[in-house]
Protein backbone atom coordinates (compact mmCIF):
# COMPACT_ATOMS: atom_id res chain seq x y z
CA UNK A 1 0.00 0.00 0.00
CA UNK A 2 0.90 2.96 -0.93
CA UNK A 3 0.30 6.30 0.92
CA UNK A 4 -0.58 10.17 -0.88
CA UNK A 5 -0.07 13.06 1.51
CA UNK A 6 -2.53 15.79 -0.53
CA UNK A 7 -2.16 18.83 1.08
CA UNK A 8 -2.63 22.50 1.16
CA UNK A 9 -1.00 23.65 3.95
CA UNK A 10 0.78 27.77 3.42
CA UNK A 11 1.61 28.49 7.49
CA UNK A 12 2.15 24.38 8.29
CA UNK A 13 -0.94 23.74 10.57
CA UNK A 14 -3.27 21.81 8.14
CA UNK A 15 0.81 20.13 7.15
CA UNK A 16 0.71 19.62 10.80
CA UNK A 17 -2.44 17.59 11.16
CA UNK A 18 -1.85 15.02 7.70
CA UNK A 19 1.74 14.05 9.35
CA UNK A 20 -0.01 12.59 12.45
CA UNK A 21 -2.53 10.69 10.20
CA UNK A 22 -0.41 9.54 8.24
CA UNK A 23 2.49 8.20 10.74
CA UNK A 24 -0.02 6.13 12.14
CA UNK A 25 -0.38 4.03 8.96
CA UNK A 26 3.49 3.40 9.22
CA UNK A 27 3.64 3.27 5.32
CA UNK A 28 6.14 5.18 3.01
CA UNK A 29 4.42 8.66 2.02
CA UNK A 30 4.53 10.52 -1.65
CA UNK A 31 3.54 14.32 -0.19
CA UNK A 32 2.16 16.51 -3.08
CA UNK A 33 2.06 20.07 -2.04
CA UNK A 34 -1.30 22.09 -2.99
CA UNK A 35 0.93 25.46 -2.14
CA UNK A 36 2.97 24.90 -5.29
CA UNK A 37 1.84 27.06 -8.31
CA UNK A 38 4.47 25.47 -10.48
CA UNK A 39 3.03 21.73 -10.74
CA UNK A 40 1.38 20.58 -13.37
CA UNK A 41 -1.65 18.51 -10.91
CA UNK A 42 -3.32 17.23 -14.39
CA UNK A 43 -0.35 14.72 -14.62
CA UNK A 44 -1.10 12.85 -11.12
CA UNK A 45 -2.35 10.00 -11.12
CA UNK A 46 -3.46 7.79 -7.94
CA UNK A 47 -4.51 3.58 -8.13
CA UNK A 48 -6.95 2.08 -6.77
CA UNK A 49 -4.87 0.12 -4.21
CA UNK A 50 -3.43 3.60 -2.48
CA UNK A 51 -4.92 5.20 0.16
CA UNK A 52 -5.05 9.10 0.27
CA UNK A 53 -5.26 11.99 2.73
CA UNK A 54 -6.45 15.65 1.59
CA UNK A 55 -6.50 18.10 3.60
CA UNK A 56 -6.81 21.89 3.78
CA UNK A 57 -7.33 24.69 5.86
CA UNK A 58 -11.14 26.16 6.64
CA UNK A 59 -10.67 29.87 4.68
CA UNK A 60 -14.12 31.41 5.85
CA UNK A 61 -15.88 28.11 5.96
CA UNK A 62 -15.47 27.03 2.38
CA UNK A 63 -12.11 25.18 0.86
CA UNK A 64 -10.08 27.52 -0.27
CA UNK A 65 -10.54 27.94 -4.28
CA UNK A 66 -6.77 27.14 -5.37
CA UNK A 67 -6.87 24.12 -3.40
CA UNK A 68 -10.32 22.86 -5.38
CA UNK A 69 -9.25 24.04 -8.47
CA UNK A 70 -5.59 21.73 -8.04
CA UNK A 71 -7.63 19.16 -6.44
CA UNK A 72 -9.66 18.22 -9.38
CA UNK A 73 -7.09 18.28 -11.59
CA UNK A 74 -5.88 15.23 -9.75
CA UNK A 75 -6.76 11.65 -11.35
CA UNK A 76 -8.07 10.10 -8.15
CA UNK A 77 -8.95 6.89 -10.19
CA UNK A 78 -11.11 5.38 -7.31
CA UNK A 79 -8.41 5.59 -4.48
CA UNK A 80 -9.43 5.69 -0.53
CA UNK A 81 -9.38 8.71 1.38
CA UNK A 82 -9.73 10.66 4.36
CA UNK A 83 -10.84 13.75 3.90
CA UNK A 84 -9.61 16.54 6.30
CA UNK A 85 -10.44 20.41 7.03
CA UNK A 86 -8.59 22.26 9.68
CA UNK A 87 -9.74 25.47 11.40
CA UNK A 88 -8.55 28.04 14.02
CA UNK A 89 -11.19 27.16 16.66
CA UNK A 90 -14.33 29.30 15.22
CA UNK A 91 -15.68 27.22 12.96
CA UNK A 92 -15.57 25.01 9.75
CA UNK A 93 -19.18 25.49 8.21
CA UNK A 94 -19.05 23.12 4.98
CA UNK A 95 -15.06 23.26 4.10
CA UNK A 96 -15.83 19.48 4.77
CA UNK A 97 -18.98 18.49 2.42
CA UNK A 98 -16.88 21.04 0.16
CA UNK A 99 -14.02 18.71 0.08
CA UNK A 100 -15.34 15.98 -0.01
CA UNK A 101 -17.95 16.75 -3.04
CA UNK A 102 -14.48 18.33 -5.13
CA UNK A 103 -12.48 14.78 -3.63
CA UNK A 104 -15.26 12.66 -5.28
CA UNK A 105 -15.55 14.64 -8.46
CA UNK A 106 -11.87 14.36 -8.50
CA UNK A 107 -12.29 10.13 -8.32
CA UNK A 108 -11.39 9.63 -5.13
CA UNK A 109 -13.47 7.06 -2.69
CA UNK A 110 -14.11 9.21 0.60
CA UNK A 111 -14.04 6.96 3.35
CA UNK A 112 -13.75 8.96 6.36
CA UNK A 113 -13.28 12.87 7.37
CA UNK A 114 -12.22 14.59 10.12
CA UNK A 115 -12.51 18.14 11.09
CA UNK A 116 -9.64 19.38 13.02
CA UNK A 117 -8.06 22.32 15.02
CA UNK A 118 -5.07 23.88 14.78
CA UNK A 119 -3.55 27.28 15.75
CA UNK A 120 -4.85 30.20 13.97
CA UNK A 121 -3.36 31.52 11.01
CA UNK A 122 -3.63 35.07 11.56
CA UNK A 123 -4.72 35.12 15.16
CA UNK A 124 -2.07 32.87 16.50
CA UNK A 125 -4.05 33.29 20.24
CA UNK A 126 -6.90 31.17 19.43
CA UNK A 127 -5.96 27.59 18.86
CA UNK A 128 -2.28 28.42 19.69
CA UNK A 129 -0.08 25.28 20.30
CA UNK A 130 -2.83 22.71 18.61
CA UNK A 131 -2.76 20.36 17.70
CA UNK A 132 -1.77 19.16 21.09
CA UNK A 133 -0.83 15.97 22.38
CA UNK A 134 -4.59 15.30 23.29
CA UNK A 135 -5.25 16.11 19.23
CA UNK A 136 -2.55 14.27 18.64
CA UNK A 137 -3.62 10.59 20.51
CA UNK A 138 -7.32 11.33 19.34
CA UNK A 139 -6.12 11.94 15.52
CA UNK A 140 -3.47 9.24 15.73
CA UNK A 141 -6.16 6.08 17.14
CA UNK A 142 -8.84 7.54 14.47
CA UNK A 143 -6.21 7.06 11.61
CA UNK A 144 -6.07 3.40 13.04
CA UNK A 145 -8.96 2.69 12.43
CA UNK A 146 -9.28 4.16 9.53
CA UNK A 147 -6.67 1.78 8.33
CA UNK A 148 -8.94 -1.34 10.15
CA UNK A 149 -11.77 -0.34 8.04
CA UNK A 150 -9.57 -0.27 4.50
CA UNK A 151 -8.18 -3.86 5.01
CA UNK A 152 -11.79 -5.49 6.53
CA UNK A 153 -12.90 -5.26 3.24
CA UNK A 154 -11.51 -3.85 -0.09
CA UNK A 155 -13.94 -3.74 -2.32
CA UNK A 156 -16.98 -1.71 -0.32
CA UNK A 157 -16.52 1.26 1.66
CA UNK A 158 -19.81 2.86 3.31
CA UNK A 159 -19.55 6.89 2.76
CA UNK A 160 -19.32 8.85 6.06
CA UNK A 161 -21.83 11.23 7.21
CA UNK A 162 -20.65 14.78 6.82
CA UNK A 163 -22.03 17.84 8.05
CA UNK A 164 -22.52 20.78 6.15
CA UNK A 165 -24.84 22.39 3.84
CA UNK A 166 -25.41 22.37 0.13
CA UNK A 167 -25.25 24.91 -1.79
CA UNK A 168 -22.27 25.97 0.20
CA UNK A 169 -22.59 29.32 2.03
CA UNK A 170 -20.99 32.42 0.44
CA UNK A 171 -17.01 32.55 -0.39
CA UNK A 172 -15.80 35.57 1.02
CA UNK A 173 -12.89 37.57 -0.31
CA UNK A 174 -9.36 38.14 1.10
CA UNK A 175 -9.73 40.54 3.48
CA UNK A 176 -6.13 40.67 5.02
CA UNK A 177 -3.24 41.32 2.27
CA UNK A 178 0.20 41.44 4.04
CA UNK A 179 2.58 44.19 2.90
CA UNK A 180 6.32 44.58 3.45
CA UNK A 181 8.19 46.94 5.46
CA UNK A 182 11.61 48.49 5.39
CA UNK A 183 13.31 45.03 6.49
CA UNK A 184 12.80 43.42 3.69
CA UNK A 185 15.65 42.23 1.36
CA UNK A 186 14.13 41.95 -1.69
CA UNK A 187 15.10 38.26 -1.89
CA UNK A 188 12.12 37.07 -3.06
CA UNK A 189 11.36 34.30 -1.67
CA UNK A 190 7.85 35.27 -0.92
CA UNK A 191 6.65 35.42 -4.61
CA UNK A 192 8.91 32.05 -5.20
CA UNK A 193 6.67 30.55 -2.48
CA UNK A 194 2.99 32.31 -3.41
CA UNK A 195 0.24 29.88 -3.60
CA UNK A 196 -1.69 32.17 -5.84
CA UNK A 197 1.82 33.75 -7.71
CA UNK A 198 0.35 37.16 -5.87
CA UNK A 199 3.12 38.73 -5.91
CA UNK A 200 5.20 39.89 -8.50
CA UNK A 201 9.26 39.97 -8.87
CA UNK A 202 9.07 43.41 -9.81
CA UNK A 203 7.63 44.70 -6.74
CA UNK A 204 7.92 42.47 -3.98
CA UNK A 205 6.66 44.95 -1.36
CA UNK A 206 3.20 44.65 -2.68
CA UNK A 207 0.43 42.11 -3.11
CA UNK A 208 -1.99 41.90 -5.83
CA UNK A 209 -5.13 42.15 -3.77
CA UNK A 210 -7.35 40.36 -6.74
CA UNK A 211 -5.28 37.47 -6.52
CA UNK A 212 -4.22 37.04 -3.00
CA UNK A 213 -5.71 34.93 -0.84
CA UNK A 214 -4.56 35.86 2.98
CA UNK A 215 -2.77 32.41 3.28
CA UNK A 216 -0.09 34.52 5.12
CA UNK A 217 2.72 32.15 3.26
CA UNK A 218 4.49 35.41 2.99
CA UNK A 219 4.19 36.61 6.08
CA UNK A 220 5.54 32.57 7.95
CA UNK A 221 8.25 32.53 5.36
CA UNK A 222 9.69 35.86 4.84
CA UNK A 223 13.48 35.67 6.81
CA UNK A 224 13.34 39.08 7.54
CA UNK A 225 10.01 38.83 9.42
CA UNK A 226 9.01 42.20 6.68
CA UNK A 227 5.62 41.27 5.50
CA UNK A 228 2.70 42.00 8.28
CA UNK A 229 -0.69 42.82 7.71
CA UNK A 230 -2.48 45.77 8.80
CA UNK A 231 -2.42 45.51 12.73
CA UNK A 232 -5.63 47.30 13.28
CA UNK A 233 -7.62 44.94 11.21
CA UNK A 234 -6.53 41.75 12.98
CA UNK A 235 -6.64 43.68 16.74
CA UNK A 236 -10.64 44.32 15.34
CA UNK A 237 -10.99 40.77 13.88
CA UNK A 238 -9.33 39.15 17.12
CA UNK A 239 -11.89 41.22 19.21
CA UNK A 240 -15.04 40.04 17.24
CA UNK A 241 -14.02 36.51 17.38
CA UNK A 242 -13.28 36.42 21.28
CA UNK A 243 -16.18 34.84 22.44
CA UNK A 244 -16.61 32.07 19.59
CA UNK A 245 -12.63 31.20 20.01
CA UNK A 246 -11.92 31.45 23.95
CA UNK A 247 -13.53 27.89 23.72
CA UNK A 248 -11.63 25.24 23.19
CA UNK A 249 -13.23 22.83 20.23
CA UNK A 250 -12.63 19.58 19.80
CA UNK A 251 -11.92 17.50 16.88
CA UNK A 252 -14.64 15.57 15.06
CA UNK A 253 -14.32 12.84 13.45
CA UNK A 254 -16.50 11.02 10.76
CA UNK A 255 -16.08 7.04 9.84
Amino acid sequence: MKVSQIVFSPTGGTDKVAEIITKAWAAPVNKIDLSNAETDYSSLSLEADDIAVIAVPSYGGRVPSLAAERISSIHGNHTPCVIVCVYGNRAYEDTLVELNDVAEKSGFKVIAAIAAVAEHSIMHQYASGRPDAKDKSELSSFAKKVFEKINSDSTRFPAPQIPGNRPYKKMSGAGLVPKANNNCTNCGLCAKRCPAQAIGKENLKMADSKKCISCMRCVVRCPCSARKVNAAMVSAAALAMKKVCSVRKENELYI
